[in-house]
C-alpha cells in the first residue's frame, strides 16, 4: 500500500548551520560534546560543519579538530558542507567518518536574488546562470541520465521584495528546457529560503505545480528558515504536497538556531527546530526513529553553550505527555516560569513551594479512567453518553396558557 506521505529525509543542521551564526569562541571540547551526543539521539544525517575561509565565517575555523576529536556513531551519516575545491580537498582528509556526497543527479541552481548572491558568494546571478552550461556539458559527457532543477531565495528578499509562484516556476521551466535540449531526465527538484520568506501557501503551490507539469519529478528539496515562524508550517505544506511515490529532503536545527550574516536577520533568522519537527511528524503517524529526551537534552546542552535559549518549543514544554506515566500531576501548583515548566523531564522538585490553592485534591473520574488506560472517551461506546450526569433530551416545559 503507497504512504500518504512521502519519504523523509532529514538533515540536522545545528552544527553547521547553527554554529555559523554563534559565537566563534565557543570551545572545541563543548562543541564535540554535543555533537557526539546528537549522535545518540536516533538522527541519521548531522552536518558537522563548514570547510570553509575563516575569514568570513570565524566560527568554521577549528572544524578540523571538531572531526578529529569526535567518535562517530555506526549508521549515522555524517557530511560537512564544502562550497569549493579547496574546501572539498580538506574534507576528504576526514573521509570516513565524513560522507563526500555526490549526488547521482547534476543540478542547475541559481538565487532568484541577485542581491543576495551577491552579498552570499561574492557572484551574481548571471555568473551562476553562466556556470550551467559547463554543469549541462559534464552530464553530457558523463552519460547522466537524471538531472536536477532548483532555486534559492525562492520566496522572497529582503532586499528587493517578494517572488511569485509564478516567478519560480519560469526559472524553472527554463532549467527543465534546457536539460530536455539534450534529452536529459529531470527528477529532482529543490527549493531554499535564506531569508526565511517561506510561507505553506506558496510551497504546497510549487511542489503542487511541479508534480502536475512534471510527474516524473519524485524528489524534492525544502530548505527552509524560519526567520518569520513559517518554516515548520511550510515544511508540513511540503510533505502533504507529495505522496509515499516521492522523497522529500528537509533540514532543520536543534533549537531552532541559525542564521546568515548576509541575509539582513542574523540569528534571528533561525531554522525549523528539529525538536518541533520530530515532534510534528510522531504526531502525524511518521516513525523518527529519534529519541525526544536525548534530543532534549542536546537543547538544552546547547543553550549553555550559546549562553542563551533557543527558539524551540518541545525543549520547553515536553512532547504531548501520551501515557499515564508522562501525565502532569493534576495537583501540581501554580506553574510559572519557564525553568518551571521543565517539571517534565526534571520531576516535580522543579516547583517544590510554588502556589498551590486547590481547596481540595483535584479528582476526575476522567483522570481515573485514563490513568488505567482506558480511553477519557468512547466515541462509539457508552461512556460518559449514559451516565447520569451527562445530559439528556430536555423536555420542552408546556407553554403557558
Amino acid at each position: 500500500m503507497t504512504s500518504r506521505y512521502p519519504k523523509i529525509v532529514y538533515t540536522e543542521e545545528g552544527m553547521r548551520e547553527g554554529m555559523q551564526i554563534e559565537d566563534a569562541n565557543i570551545p572545541v571540547d563543548s562543541k564535540v560534546e554535543l555533537l557526539d551526543a546528537l549522535s545518540e539521539t536516533g538522527l541519521k544525517q548531522i552536518v558537522v560543519g563548514s570547510f570553509v575561509s575563516p575569514k568570513y565565517t570565524p566560527q568554521m575555523a577549528r572544524i578540523d579538530e571538531i572531526v578529529s576529536k569526535f567518535h562517530p556513531k555506526p549508521g549515522v551519516m555524517y557530511t560537512a558542507l564544502a562550497l569549493n575545491e579547496k574546501g572539498l580537498e580538506r574534507a576528504k582528509q576526514y573521509s570516513p567518518p565524513l560522507t563526500i556526497m555526490r549526488s547521482r543527479r547534476p543540478q542547475l541552481r541559481v538565487h532568484q536574488c541577485d542581491v543576495f548572491a551577491r552579498r552570499n558568494t561574492n557572484r551574481t546571478q548571471m555568473q551562476e546562470m553562466a556556470a550551467w552550461q559547463k554543469v549541462i556539458d559534464n552530464a553530457v559527457r558523463e552519460g547522466v541520465k537524471e538531472a536536477g532543477i532548483g532555486t534559492n531565495a525562492t520566496f522572497g528578499s529582503n532586499f528587493v521584495g517578494d517572488f511569485s509562484v509564478d516567478m519560480t516556476m519560469k526559472f524553472l521551466d527554463k532549467q527543465h528546457a534546457l536539460w530536455d535540449a539534450v534529452g536529459i531526465k529531470v527528477t529532482s527538484v529543490s527549493i531554499g529560503d535564506p531569508m526565511g520568506w517561506c510561507h505553506p501557501a506558496k510551497v504546497e503551490d510549487i511542489f503542487g505545480r511541479v508534480k502536475r507539469k512534471w510527474p516524473e519529478i519524485n524528489t524534492f528539496s525544502a530548505h527552509l528558515h524560519n526567520s518569520r515562524g513559517m518554516a515548520i508550517v511550510s515544511a508540513y505544506a511540503a510533505i502533504t504536497a507529495l505522496d509515499g511515490d516521492d522523497t522529500l529532503h528537509l533540514q532543520g536545527t536543534i533549537g531552532g538556531i541559525g542564521g546568515c550574516p548576509y541575509c539582513g536577520n542574523g540569528r534571528a533568522t533561525g531554522m525549523a527546530p528539529t525538536e518541533d519537527f520530530m515532534h510534528m511528524l510522531e504526531g502525524m503517524g511518521i516513525e523518527t526513529g529519534v529519541d525526544l529526551d536525548k534530543l532534549i537534552s542536546c537543547v538544552w546542552m546547547l543553550e549553555k553553550m550559546i549562553g542563551r535559549d533557543a527558539w524551540g518549543h518541545v525543549s520547553r514544554t515536553g512532547p504531548r505527555p501520551m501515557t499515564p506515566e508522562k501525565f502532569y500531576d493534576a495537583n501540581a501548583p501554580f506553574v510559572e516560569t519557564v525553568e518551571q515548566a521543565k517539571h517534565f523531564k526534571l520531576g516535580k522538585e522543579i516547583y517544590d513551594g510554588c502556589i498551590t490553592p486547590w481547596d481540595k485534591p483535584i479528582t476526575s473520574p476522567y483522570l481515573d479512567r485514563a490513568l488505567k488506560g482506558e480511553p477519557t472517551y468512547e466515541v462509539d461506546g457508552v461512556w460518559p453518553w449514559e451516565e447520569a450526569f451527562f445530559p439528556k433530551p430536555f423536555v420542552a416545559a408546556e407553554a403557558a396558557e
